[in-house]
């Protein structure tokens, strides 16, 4: 019997849909997969150069620094001036503005809830003329070179789901942080450093946790997840060899384990394994960066007196510091988290307190990176999860989801501006509305990023920083 022959004997009706079909799913199966292990199909010896770099429109910015104010600092003692609340003070709050509305910790209380005046008075600074607290007196130093968010609000009003959905734009855990999306969409400029970094502080107030997750990979691959740098001590544990292991020895091992891997991804084509295999690289080189990195003997004391600080000492000033010099190593996304601003009670001493730690170090961050050149390529932002509520919990403020305030310096911002506005009694954003998910949109196109575009495939759909939302702001860019 000719090959034909044979050939036409076995192809019955149901032997070709089933052969058919099968390697077409096998193509589809392979696409996914492709498209899957995409971010993990470099040498362990390349740098990751990013799924969207070059970006197709012109970047204004190369980094990010995140100065997270975590907690909820009240927009009403910082940033947003509310004369009329003041008018209000102890008087019943108007229904008009509560009745249907979620509340925190006074739901439940609506015959009960009373108008708290602002705590500090409040200064027009610079030639702008924006009105910041006068509790904030370096940051009002730098009111020319701000752009004040009035009109930010967002969806989640307790403190963990606030912060996962201002990190990854969704309150489901397990999704992949801004600065994930950042170092898959873009890569990293450096070698020896992760190319996202975050740091913590605490002090002022009640120091709520911040979880690993929030800046995690989520379902992309491990290699775009944040590293948090310890603020005293060594900045990463380990990060120095054990007595008796020289650098050779410690390379040796590395190789070691680098080709076990390599072997072991060649039966199993694990993404991970790839991850791993950079990862162990990734810290062998930043045993020899890190100490470089934390040594601050190379700053002029006249820096120091600015931030405020002598480095090292696990404050808040000292890891503004840090993150200077973590940017100027090519560091994209850096994250700053100081925990002291949930202030339910006790609000005017806790503000007082709190501002004093964060407020001269983040002005100095900016005039710092404005006079290396350095301010027009990357973007700070100052905010948290949320605001306060204007009506009294005691002698403090409730959560608070309806108008918050942030701001913003830096490329593509312009400068000296103030943008929306809350109601008369700093209740609710009413003008010109900024969600979560349009900071979002705007940060991916300050880096020439379509935040529509910057997607990645999982569990049969594309997801993407903004979801389904977000809008440029473009009328605070530059």
């Amino acid at each position: 019997m000719s090959g034909q022959e044979q050939f036409f004997l076995t192809q019955n009706r149901r032997t070709f849909l089933r052969q058919t079909f099968g390697g077409l799913g096998s193509i589809a199966l392979g696409q996914m997969l492709a498209q899957h292990v995409s971010a993990n199909d470099k040498t362990k010896t390349d740098r990751w150069t990013g799924i969207a770099s070059p970006p197709k429109m012109r970047p204004k910015i190369k980094r990010v620094i995140h100065l997270y104010m975590a907690g909820g600092p009240s927009h009403l003692e910082t940033l947003d001036y509310r004369p009329k609340l003041a008018t209000m003070h102890g008087k019943p709050m108007p229904k008009s503005f509560t009745d249907g509305q979620q509340i925190a910790q006074l739901q439940g209380q609506r015959n009960k809830l009373t108008c708290m005046a602002p705590q500090f008075s409040f200064v027009k600074r610079g030639k702008s003329g924006q009105e910041i607290s006068s509790i904030l007196p370096h940051i009002g130093s730098i009111a020319d070179d701000i752009c004040i968010v009035r009109s930010m609000h967002t969806d989640q009003i307790n403190h963990d789901p606030a912060h996962t959905l201002m990190n990854t734009g969704t309150p489901i855990s397990g999704r992949p942080s801004m600065g994930s999306w950042l170092l898959y969409g873009l890569g990293c400029e450096c070698d020896d450093l992760p190319g996202y970094v975050v740091l913590t502080s605490v002090g002022g107030g009640q120091s709520q946790p911040i979880a690993s997750r929030q800046w995690h990979s989520g379902f992309l691959p491990g290699r775009f997840q944040g590293v948090e740098f310890r603020s005293t001590g060594d900045p990463v544990l380990y990060v120095n060899n054990p007595k008796g292991i020289d650098r050779k020895r410690q390379r040796d091992v590395i190789d070691a384990i680098n080709k076990m891997n390599s072997l072991g991804n060649e039966v199993y084509q694990d993404p991970e394994l790839n991850t791993r295999i950079s990862q162990y690289e990734l810290a062998s080189k930043m045993q020899m960066s890190v100490p470089g990195l934390v040594d601050f003997s190379d700053e002029p004391e006249s820096i120091l007196n600015m931030y405020g600080t002598k480095g090292g000492d696990g404050s808040f000033a000292s890891n503004c510091l840090l993150a200077r010099r973590l940017a100027e190593r090519g560091v994209r996304f850096i994250q700053l988290y100081h925990r002291g601003w949930d202030h339910h009670g006790g609000i005017k001493r806790g503000v007082r307190i709190t501002s004093k730690l964060v407020d001269q170090a983040s002005a100095a961050l900016v005039k710092d990176l404005k006079q290396r050149g350095m301010l027009d390529d990357t973007l700070v932002i100052w905010g948290g999860e949320f605001g306060r509520t204007p009506m009294a919990q005691g002698s403090g403020r409730d959560h608070h989801i309806k108008g918050f305030s942030a701001w913003f310096a830096g490329g593509g911002i312009k400068p000296g501006i103030t943008y929306g506005s809350t109601d008369e009694l700093g209740y609710a954003a009413v003008e010109k509305k900024v969600h979560v998910h349009d900071f979002h949109a705007t940060m991916l196109h300050l880096f020439g990023l379509d935040h529509e575009k910057l997607t990645y495939r999982y569990q049969g759909r594309d997801f993407r920083l903004t979801d389904v939302h977000g809008k440029i702001i473009k009328d605070i860019l530059a």
